[in-house]
Order: C-alpha cells, then structure tokens, then sequence
C-alpha cells in the first residue's frame, strides 16, 4: 500500500484513514483508490479494530475526480475507450460497496471540500459530521455527465428525501455545512476544532458495545435500507437477534448489567 491514504490509530480499537493528497485537494487517482481498497482491507482483517475514521489531510475531505487525470487500471492499456472507462468507474465505485462490507462502522470526519467522488464515499460512510467550514456538492453533472454516480443517486435520497436530493443532483450546487446539517446529511456541524474529537468520542461509545453485536446491526441498517418490505426487515431483525443472544458476550453483557459492573467483550 502506498502512502496516499495514511492509516493511524488514534485510540484503542479506533483505526483513521486519512486521504492524503492535500497539494491536491485529495482528488481522486488510480494510486489514491487503490490504497484505499488496501486500506479498507486491512481494516476488515484487524479484528483489534471496532471503529473507523474517514477524514482528508488538509482543507479538504475529497474534491472528486483528479481531472488533470485518473489515470489507468493495469490490464485495460488496450481496451477501447469506453472499456477503459469502464473500468475506471467501476474501481473507483466499488470503494461505496467496501465502505459498506467492513465490519466496522465508518465515520466521515469532512474537515473540508466534499464533492462527486468525495461526497460519495462520505454518504457511504456509516455516521458522517462535518466541520462548519466543509462544503459540499454532487458536482458530477456540472462535468457535462450524468449526476447520478457512485451510489449518490441511491444513498442520498434515502437520507434526505427524494425531492431535496434530486435538486441537489440536478444543479449540482454547492451548499454549505448548516445546510447539510440541517438537511440530515450530517449528524452535527461542529467547529472545525473540534471535529476529530467529536468523532473520536462517537467512536469510542461504538467500543463499547458487542464487536458481533456492532457488525450484524450494521449489517442489518444497510440491508433493511434495501428490503422491499416490514415483514422482511423484521424477519432478518428476528434472526440477528436470536444469533447474537446466543453468543458468550450476550451472556456476559447480561451479567455485567445486573452486577453493574463493565463488560469484558471477547468476541465470542
């Protein structure tokens, strides 16, 4: 893995990622997706790991698409043009699906600028605050392409409504950090101070709950996003209860309730 996203550990069981093209406004690369596939493997195979921090170096979270240039998935130099974007696209969309798969929640820390690309992975996150000084934007269709890219056209409607996230995709206007509190795309504006520690501390109430329990609620909020119905999102719910009841840590946290003392989570 290279060094366009720095992975540090800010906290016991709390593993940050941070984008790290700040000449560049954190634009997005071949070099920088790669290592942030990297990255995001590493996090799904650290079973030490409970949280995850997503922020950019900088005065900004993630600008989009470098246009200067992305550059080339390796294998496609031959292909055709619409082959090599295909490609391309495809690289840099599936980080969206990689967000979701880790077992880890993911908070967005947005210190800055989120647009297209940047705005995508931070609404693929799984709990976004953003700093008062952050901006926003979906920006694709001022590129003269489509404005629905990386899963914007399907997360952010589900956060805010289909009416508000479709003028925002349509223009493509820049809107500032009340507004996107406001409209509950963040959970909170913070001053840009004290960012970090709000997410930290969000982190650290995410330790304290079962590592099973944490991955399969998870699993849960994003697969019931998607099922077509209360009867099948209570079903998968009745499931995962019953699973994680049965897990040594269940008994323990019931224990530990009752003799009011802290839980020694093993994930077992």
């Amino acid at each position: 893995m290279g060094d366009n996203v720095l992975i540090d550990h800010p906290a016991d069981g709390v593993t940050r990622l941070t984008l790290n093209r700040p000449d560049d406004m954190n634009t997005l690369t071949y070099e920088l997706v790669d290592d942030m596939h990297a990255a995001l493997d590493a996090v799904d195979g650290d079973h030490s790991c409970r949280a995850v921090i997503l922020t950019g170096s900088g005065r900004a979270f993630c600008a989009g698409l470098d246009l200067k240039g992305y550059g080339v998935v390796p294998g496609t130099e031959e292909f055709g043009r619409p082959q090599r974007g295909m490609a391309v696209q495809q690289h840099i969309a599936e980080v969206v699906h990689h967000l979701r798969a880790v077992r880890q929640p993911v908070i967005a820390a947005i210190n800055g600028a989120a647009a297209g690309g940047g705005l995508a992975w931070a609404l693929a996150s799984d709990i976004r605050y953003c700093a008062d000084t952050a901006k926003f934007g979906t920006a694709f269709i001022r590129l003269g392409i489509s404005g629905c890219d990386m899963g914007v056209s399907w997360i952010l409607p589900r956060l805010i409504g289909a009416s508000r996230a479709w003028e925002l995709i349509l223009t493509g206007r820049v809107f500032d950090a009340e507004e996107a509190d406001r409209l509950g795309i963040v959970s909170r504006s913070v001053p840009a101070d004290e960012l970090m520690d709000r997410c930290l501390g969000v982190a650290a109430e995410i330790c304290g709950n079962s590592p099973f329990g944490t991955w399969m609620t998870k699993e849960v909020l994003w697969s019931n996003l998607e099922i077509p119905s209360l009867t099948a999102g209570i079903d998968i719910e009745n499931r995962n209860q019953i699973m994680t009841s049965l897990t040594e840590d269940s008994t323990e946290a019931m224990q530990s309730f009752l003799a009011k003392r802290p839980v020694a989570w093993k994930n077992r």
